[in-house]
């Protein structure tokens, strides 16, 4: 195991919810944690620790020196998925986003005299595509869709990373629920109207995890010297749609009996409405076996920290 303290950590794509929730909890623990951001005069504010180098996200120009001896490259760059209609223009983005900047990662670590020690590179359980009622592990075999592919994509950018002896694991996270944003938000604010309920027929399963277990799993994983390869980033007990809109209703004392039908979702998003119709059952079984402990193991139980 890795010292906690004292380490150098760079993070792509730091200034998202997942990177900017990391990095605070890396500087915290005196951490030397670096930020690689397209545009660091947007990142006026920055964690106490923290401090933002430019990229163009794309090579390693510029930056690449950091990465020599670092302690850990955390990719989590990527355009959202969620940001707009996925037109034909619109797909070719998210991929090149990720492709790109897994690329520039690859080069970094080649011209690195000294090897970082480890790169976590980030995905998602989209990897698995729809798979219904199946209990999907990290050993279930990749899916057909357009979430699949950009995934298989986003995990094969960084890895020739692991032909230099550099340890990589990829994260594979499910929909992270934090107050701060992401989706939880947008799913509170129909029920603070009254108008909450379940999307389509309400039987898609949401592999949901608390924003503190995903950046305590990244952690433990950074730190643990024998994790590598692929580890689901879900809670231990996902939810399908409708129960998880019952008790978002519940804690917040919001009726839940509402529903917006697949049809309404496929005419105003297209294609995306996929992120919203269909889920998977996926459990973090490697997390579990190498003994990570979640601290919210349960829906009810992360909703209440979130929102009571």
């Amino acid at each position: 195991m890795l010292n906690k303290g004292g380490r150098r950590i760079l993070i792509s794509g730091g200034s998202g919810l997942i990177g900017n929730a990391l990095a605070s909890d890396l500087a915290r623990d005196g951490n030397e944690v670096i930020v690689l951001s397209r545009h660091p005069e947007k990142l006026a504010i920055l964690p106490a620790g923290v401090r933002v180098e430019k990229w163009d996200a794309q090579t390693a120009e510029g930056w690449y020196r950091l990465a020599n001896g670092a302690d850990a490259i955390v990719n989590l760059a990527g355009e959202s998925i969620g940001s707009g209609r996925w037109t034909d223009e619109r797909k070719r983005t998210i991929v090149r986003s990720r492709v790109e900047a897994g690329r520039a990662i690859v080069q970094a670590v080649e011209t690195s005299s000294k090897k970082p020690r480890v790169v976590i590179q980030a995905s998602a359980v989209g990897y698995y595509g729809p798979t219904d009622d199946k209990r999907i592990t990290e050993k279930a075999p990749q899916g057909h869709d357009f979430l699949a592919r950009i995934a298989l994509d986003w995990e094969a950018s960084t890895e020739p990373v692991e032909r230099f002896g550099v340890r990589r694991v990829v994260i594979r996270t499910g929909v992270v629920l934090s107050k701060k944003g992401g989706a939880l938000p947008r799913m509170v604010t129909p029920f603070r109207f009254f108008a909450g309920g379940r999307l389509g027929n309400g039987c898609q399963w949401l592999p949901w995890i608390h924003i503190a277990d995903e950046i305590g799993a990244i952690r433990f994983l950074i730190d643990n010297e024998n994790a590598n390869g692929a580890f689901n980033l879900t809670a231990p007990f996902p939810v399908i749609n409708t129960e998880f809109s019952r008790l978002l209703g519940r804690q917040l004392k919001r009726p839940s009996h509402f529903s917006v039908p697949a049809f309404v979702l496929r005419l105003l998003f297209g294609e995306m409405a996929s992120v919203l119709l269909a889920g998977q059952q996926a459990i973090p079984e490697r997390l579990l076996e190498m003994g990570f402990g979640f601290r919210y193991s349960e829906a009810h139980q992360a909703l209440k920290d979130l929102l009571s």
